[in-house]
């Protein structure tokens, strides 16, 4: 039975260390707890200490991708983002809160936090409450719907996970092709698309 759980956390994980929009971490753990009949609060507690890894590990190797994929520019762009976030840190810490409890991908959040050098204990703290909320909530709707389990995974293509993909893929885009010191500084829209070394 233990090896199960040991599938949760390893899912979380590497769900959440892709730095690239992949579906949430919430729905391997649901499908592992229908497929094994397990205990809903263990998959909750193991799984979320996975995504936090995951997500943690991210923040770690996100800089090393950014100065070596991104030009200077784009690098000096989210970092004054990531600058302008650090300025109050309990409103960056309640943005990263309510970020985390609505379904949307937290990829482009860990990306750009990675690339500005935002510290872990400014965003993990935050992040883990807000994962533990939305993964309850997700996880225990899952055990109620576990008798229509075969349901579920017919469904699993729909235009809401395909819609949640797009909108991760919007964010990045966001992320690295707005000029974020122009809109903050000035309120112009503008956009660079020369981002690469």
């Amino acid at each position: 039975m233990l090896w199960q759980y040991a599938l949760v956390f390893l899912g979380a994980l590497l769900f959440d260390i892709a730095p690239f929009p992949f579906a949430p971490a919430f729905t391997i753990m649901v499908f592992l707890q229908i497929l094994f009949h397990l205990n809903v609060w263990l998959v909750i507690i193991t799984g979320v200490i996975g995504s936090v890894l995951g997500r943690y590990i991210l923040l770690l190797y996100t800089p090393f991708l950014a100065k070596k994929y991104l030009n200077e520019l784009k690098n000096q762009d989210i970092e004054f983002l990531g600058e302008k976030m650090k300025e109050n840190k309990w409103k960056g810490q309640m943005f990263v809160l309510a970020y985390s409890l609505l379904p949307l991908p937290t990829t482009p959040l860990f990306l750009g936090a990675g690339i500005s050098k935002i510290k872990i204990k400014f965003i993990i703290p935050a992040f883990m409450i807000g994962k533990f909320i939305s993964d309850s909530i997700v996880l225990n709707v899952g055990k109620y719907a576990t008798e229509n389990s075969q349901s579920i995974i017919d469904n699993a293509l729909t235009w809401k996970s395909f819609a949640s993909l797009a909108l991760g893929f919007i964010l990045l885009f966001c992320l690295f092709f707005i000029n974020w010191r122009t809109l903050i500084q000035t309120k112009k829209l503008e956009f660079n698309f020369k981002i690469l070394n």
